[in-house]
């Protein structure tokens, strides 16, 4: 029986880990599009002038650098904390 109940954790982990991270997606989906739209659409009109549009690419891509930049800054201090952690535990 404690066998079951300990192969089903690790299912469970991985499950919940899997939704977190689809729902840091949809926040970070819906964060930037709330700014790009913010920076990019002057007016609304039912089609997308050259300008607006590149407004938008140039904003998406920048989001992604940023978000790719920032995750990348944390995963360094992650490490960093893990290695210094665990020289003060010798």
């Amino acid at each position: 029986m404690e066998g079951q109940g300990a192969a089903a954790d690790p299912q469970l982990q991985q499950f919940i880990e899997v939704e977190s991270q689809k729902q840091r997606f949809q926040q970070l989906v819906h964060q930037m599009t709330e700014v790009c739209w913010e920076k990019c659409m002057d007016k609304p009109s039912p089609k997308l002038d050259s300008r607006t549009e590149s407004c938008f690419v140039n904003c998406v891509e920048r989001f992604i650098d940023t978000s790719q930049f920032i995750l990348n800054r944390l995963e360094q201090t992650q490490r960093s904390r893990g290695s210094f952690s665990e020289t003060m535990s010798d």
